[in-house]
């Protein structure tokens, strides 16, 4: 019975402790970032592929694809040190771990997120032959 009563004491503690996070991050100020994944001419780039950032601070990642052919902004170890509160593309929001996103030709999308960990990151498109044609990045989360 007790163990019963302290785990849901801890699971209500847990709760209300996530959601004061989740509304105080909502409240503080969104640094907007923009990164192309290839350009008009259909080069294989990032633009720009250094990214910084500061742990603790809340970012729209606004992505978009200008090239002619579908690519992929892949950062595995950044998504899983970040916390997403969402990702939004054509009307739709999705909530949840966010590893990669396609962004087909035209594509647009924003991805609102707070790095938590801080670090240096890999980025590339994950597409066969993009990375090693150079479509990589690097992403910097610094110390507050």
């Amino acid at each position: 019975m007790k163990q019963k009563i302290l785990g849901l004491l801890f699971t209500v503690l847990l709760s209300c402790c996530l959601m004061n996070m989740s509304n105080t991050l909502a409240a503080t100020e969104t640094i907007e970032v923009n990164v192309s994944l290839g350009n008009e001419s259909g080069e294989l780039v990032f633009v720009p592929n250094h990214l910084e950032f500061v742990a603790g601070k809340k970012y729209k990642l606004k992505l978009d694809n200008p090239s002619p052919t579908k690519h992929y902004f892949t950062s595995k170890d950044f998504a899983d040190a970040s916390w997403t509160q969402k990702v939004e593309a054509a009307k739709v929001e999705i909530k949840g771990a966010i590893h990669e996103l396609e962004l087909k030709p035209s594509a647009e999308a924003e991805w609102v997120l707070v790095p938590m960990k801080p670090g240096n990151y890999e980025l590339h498109c994950s597409i066969s032959g993009h990375t090693e044609a150079g479509m990589v990045g690097e992403i910097v989360v610094m110390s507050e």
